[in-house]
């Protein structure tokens, strides 16, 4: 099973820290956001990996390479312009292949046991779910009984983490659109299935949260 990390977001609201350097190669404990994410998916047993890139998207490669220090095989989707979530998934696909990937947002930070994720999915999409964080107390999506509905169920938040199949976007044109509407198409549908994870979970989105992570991980 592969695996696609997303990491061509701007990080508008991280400046001036994203002035010269991309959101993902931000320091967190040490090494690079994106780092952990990289060693979590490789002591999963994940080998490959898809990270797509936009914004200074050069240096990540520079510093990431070609994954061997990490044990995993790592190639790049790379975007002339950023091409949203969902157009940036779509034009990683030929390198993803037919099968269902792991996805993971490059910009949270998370205890996540990769091990865990389903390699199987029933319907299109399976989403890791989290309570609603401070700045999305309306949460995204509902869930009941391991599923996501329109109305039912406990309304919390998509984590960033997810397995999706490639036929959500069979449909799909190349250029930029965002994923949410293709999820809530396919819950409609009744094809996307989901776990509440409680473990710690943050959204990198500010120089406050990097500096609130930072500092919880020196005192942990």
């Amino acid at each position: 099973m592969k695996a696609m990390i997303l990491a061509a977001g701007r990080g508008e609201r991280m400046r001036p820290l994203t002035d010269n350097c991309p959101k993902p190669l931000l320091q967190v404990a040490g090494k690079a956001l994106i780092e952990h994410h990289i060693i979590a998916l490789a002591k999963a047993g994940f080998a490959e990996l898809v990270i797509n890139h936009a914004y200074l998207g050069q240096q990540i490669e520079d510093y990431l390479g070609n994954g061997a220090k990490y044990g995993i095989s790592i190639r790049y989707s790379a975007e002339i312009e950023a091409l949203e979530t969902g157009g940036g998934i779509y034009q990683a696909l030929e390198l993803l292949g037919d099968e269902a990937f792991v996805l993971v947002n490059g910009d949270v930070w998370c205890d996540y046991d990769f091990d865990k994720i389903p390699k199987v999915i029933d319907g299109m999409v399976h989403l890791v779910m989290i309570d609603n964080p401070d700045h999305n107390p309306s949460g995204d999506f509902h869930l009941h009984e391991g599923r996501l509905t329109e109305t039912i169920g406990d309304k919390l938040t998509y984590s960033g983490i997810g397995v999706y199949h490639p036929d959500l976007f069979s449909q799909c044109q190349p250029g930029k659109f965002p994923l949410a509407p293709l999820l809530r198409d396919a819950i409609k549908k009744n094809q996307v299935s989901a776990e509440y994870y409680s473990g710690f979970w943050m959204d990198i989105g500010t120089p406050e949260r990097l500096e609130f992570i930072n500092k919880k991980t020196v005192s942990s």
